[in-house]
């Protein structure tokens, strides 16, 4: 089929900021669609049929699906594939049928008034999305590019920043970039009170950390103290060595199966923001501690199941990768899960029983992989000397499903 659906990025200066070509395609349509503000830029006297999107989103791209053929163009703001309609739209409909042509985005517009070079930003969106999803971002020196949600969105964004102990953050809000109407303002964290915004800004920060601040990694072994539990933790040096054994990559699923406070399926997601997870847990304390840990360390979209693992896996989306952290003796647990397993996935079991050594050993007979020792001492005070404590060794075993 030929392409029937244009997506025209465009900007606070509306129709006059449009290239030629864009200008062209939007002329030759029949069908506009996009919302009030953008179909309020087109000439009161253009009688065509205009679609406002509706709520859900889901429902206007059906109706625009139900209209295939004809001449259609959707307005979106700036550059539809950052953070746009059109990485929504193109999961329905094809790329082969659909001609985008961007504008400057939010994120370019920022950086041209703060002179900051794009690739060296972070760049993410909280329109719809939680907004504990910026503590992941935050640590010393970060440059950061937020898509504001609304008005109030700055003042929740300085909030975050104080509780973590970046109140001398300066922040910077951007008003109807490209409007003649374009305002900047800008003060740090902790002086930020609630100004009269516009609801369309843009949100940068140069993140500065309070004196004396620990600074989070997104690489694998954050503190134990960063985590709120209850005992049922897997400690720093072990977490490191198991997520290294998981090998996230981007837009992977992981299953932590016993998920105790969350820690592994956490730094998991903090890997890399398109990482996904979902931790299955019984213990209704250890599920708030999920929840809390979750939102505290910037992991709002962990998925979290209450219950036995074995009641749930059937209908859950195939991982890529599993780990199982306690409940290793429940019986058809390693049966179940390396079932649902996809081809090519790894799943990673730790233990500290003899029991549950026995099972994995049963286990490794039947399906192979490999077993590791992992023994930490860690130096803790004697009287007035240090001694060497040990932790209880794990054995870890790491199954790749061929």
């Amino acid at each position: 089929m030929q392409k029937w659906l244009s997506i025209v990025g465009i900007g606070e200066d509306g129709l006059g900021g449009l290239s030629a070509i864009a200008l062209s395609v939007l002329e030759q349509a029949t069908i506009i669609v996009g919302g009030e503000r953008h179909l309020s830029m087109l000439s009161p006297d253009d009688n065509r049929e205009k679609i406002t999107w509706k709520s859900p989103f889901h429902a206007s791209i059906t109706e625009i699906i139900s209209r295939r053929g004809e001449a259609i163009c959707v307005l979106a703001s700036g550059d539809p594939l950052c953070y746009g309609v059109g990485a929504t739209i193109l999961q329905h409909i094809p790329i082969s049928e659909v001609t985008i042509i961007p504008t400057l985005s939010a994120f370019s517009l920022a950086c041209s008034r703060l002179g900051w070079p794009l690739t060296e930003v972070e760049s993410l969106s909280l329109c719809g999305r939680p907004a504990d999803l910026l503590q992941s971002y935050i640590y010393p020196g970060a440059k950061l590019l937020i898509l504001s949600e609304g008005k109030n969105t700055p003042l929740i964004v300085a909030e975050i920043l104080r509780k973590r102990g970046y109140g001398n953050s300066k922040i910077t809000v951007l008003e109807r970039m490209g409007n003649v109407e374009e305002s900047i303002f800008t003060d740090i964290a902790n002086n930020w009170t609630k100004p009269n915004i516009a609801a369309l800004n843009t949100i940068a920060v140069e993140c500065i950390g309070d004196m004396g601040i620990v600074p989070l990694s997104r690489f694998p072994g954050l503190p134990d103290n960063a985590f709120h539990h209850d005992g049922q933790l897997t400690k720093r040096e072990v977490r490191a060595v198991t997520l290294s054994s998981l090998a996230p990559l981007p837009g992977q699923l992981l299953w932590d199966v016993g998920a105790g406070c969350g820690s592994i399926s956490i730094e998991w997601l903090r890997s890399h923001v398109r990482c996904r997870a979902i931790a299955i847990e019984q213990n209704s304390t250890r599920l708030n501690y999920i929840a809390d840990n979750a939102a505290a360390l910037g992991t709002p979209n962990l998925q979290i199941i209450a219950g036995k693992s074995t009641e749930f896996i059937e209908n859950l989306p195939t991982p890529n990768a599993i780990f199982i952290g306690g409940g290793v003796t429940e019986p058809e647990i390693l049966e179940m899960c390396w079932n649902a397993l996809l081809s090519g996935g790894r799943m990673v079991v730790n233990v500290v029983t003899l029991e549950g050594e026995q099972r994995l050993y049963q286990w490794y007979e039947k399906v192979g992989g490999n077993f590791t020792r992992i023994a930490i001492q860690r130096a803790e005070p004697i009287g007035k000397f240090l001694g060497w404590k040990s932790m209880s060794p794990v054995t870890q075993w790491v199954g790749i499903k061929n």
